[in-house]
């Protein structure tokens, strides 16, 4: 994702080798889901998706996405400073 810290806005990019169904899931540091990003088939390809916290009511801290396309599961961390 970028920015990394971020505020109010991050950008996650990733691509697809293969059309799938497509998971991307943002959790705060206690496991429990803040969002739900994307969860569809996607075709392959490169893809943006904007996670903003305009409607949120999250404090700064530490958070994770994350991303799953068919077998493929992948969690980062993001942090978000206010």
């Amino acid at each position: 994702n970028y920015p990394n810290p971020f505020n109010p806005s991050t950008v996650i990019s990733y691509q697809l080798p293969v059309a799938g169904k497509v998971t991307l899931k943002v959790y705060d540091v206690l496991g429990r889901e803040v969002a739900t990003l994307v969860n569809e088939e996607k075709p392959a390809g490169s893809y943006n998706v904007e996670f903003g916290i305009q409607n949120l009511e999250l404090s700064s801290g530490i958070y994770f996405y994350k991303l799953q396309a068919g077998d493929f599961v992948e969690t980062k961390k993001m942090i978000l400073l206010k």
